[in-house]
């Protein structure tokens, strides 16, 4: 049952939840202390843990992006962690699916929710919305891709502006990443990557929910994001690196572009001292870190701010 939902796309007309369960948000960078959290507050109020980390998804990832333990899973009821394969690609669509069929099962159970992660994405389509764009066929975008190889950005943009101008004038300029993804919906569904984001709706209703971010300071953070390397490493997360690398997938995954996965590659390819391996992977978890706090600043000021507990 759960897979067919998985493939249905979300009703656009339709508003969700409008009646939830008590539905609490809890974003954070990563080592931000958040998971903690959650895990301390659904043990107090019986409520269940939705991951909302697009990296802990996967199953092959658990040491490299810090998922909760087995004992942790053990104390507290937790959905959506780990039950990605990294051969999928899961969108923020896909997840948006998954946490909707959760949050309906639950709302009819009566039962409180806690969702907790660091992607902001998956933040936005819960309180603002994102447009529900079909999936693009590889073959689709490779072919979009070799356009852009041969024309080059500008001609690239150019095109691209004669069927979605709006995209065309906002992508900055180097954003090949996006550029291509704009071409790829208008050939894959015949209709505007902006006209599709313009149908929006947000999957908890306005007031049924509340947020909190957990916010450290920028030094304690990022000494914290220090700190949860040395513990992966300790724990073997190079080993569990070995082991992704060992089944040849496609580079573009977005398993494969988990943070940790280019540095402690290089080590185990020679590629990389240890001791420099280490120290970019640091610097990659810090920058990440970085990224995650600006945005929870800038997308999220109304949302009520904590300090972590002393816990990773």
């Amino acid at each position: 049952m759960r897979r067919a939902f998985y493939r249905r796309r979300m009703p656009p007309a339709s508003p969700h939840l409008t009646q939830p369960p008590s539905v609490t948000l809890i974003a954070g960078a990563t080592a931000s202390g958040k998971s903690a959290l959650a895990l301390k507050m659904a043990r107090e109020t019986g409520a269940v843990i939705i991951n909302a980390d697009s990296q802990q998804l996967y199953a092959d990832l658990r040491m490299l992006t810090a998922r909760p333990s087995p004992e942790e899973e053990a104390r507290a009821d937790h959905r959506l962690y780990g039950v990605a394969d990294a051969a999928e690609a899961w969108s923020v669509g896909r997840w948006s699916r998954a946490a909707l069929a959760l949050l309906d099962d639950l709302a009819a159970e009566g039962r409180p929710v806690i969702l907790v992660g660091g992607t902001g994405l998956y933040f936005t389509a819960l309180t603002k919305g994102l447009a529900d764009i079909p999936d693009v066929p590889q073959e689709v975008r490779g072919a979009v891709e070799a356009d852009y190889n041969s024309l080059g950005e500008a001609s690239f943009r150019a095109r691209l502006a004669l069927a979605d101008q709006e995209a065309a004038n906002s992508i900055e300029r180097g954003d090949r990443q996006r550029l291509v993804r704009a071409m790829s919906v208008q050939a894959a569904t015949g209709r505007s990557l902006s006209a599709w984001k313009a149908d929006t709706r947000p999957l908890l209703a306005p007031g049924a929910w509340t947020g909190l971010v957990v916010e450290p300071e920028r030094p304690v953070l990022y000494a914290r994001c220090d700190a949860r390397v040395d513990l992966m490493l300790r724990d073997g997360v190079l080993e569990e690196v070995r082991g992704l690398l060992a089944r040849g997938l496609d580079p573009a995954l977005p398993a494969m572009k988990a943070v940790g996965v280019r540095e402690l590659a290089a080590w185990l390819n020679g590629d990389m001292a240890p001791d420099q391996a280490i120290d970019a992977l640091k610097q990659a978890t810090r920058n990440y870190a970085k990224r995650q706090l600006t945005w929870f600043r800038n997308q999220a000021p109304g949302w009520r701010r904590t300090l972590p507990s002393t816990q990773l």
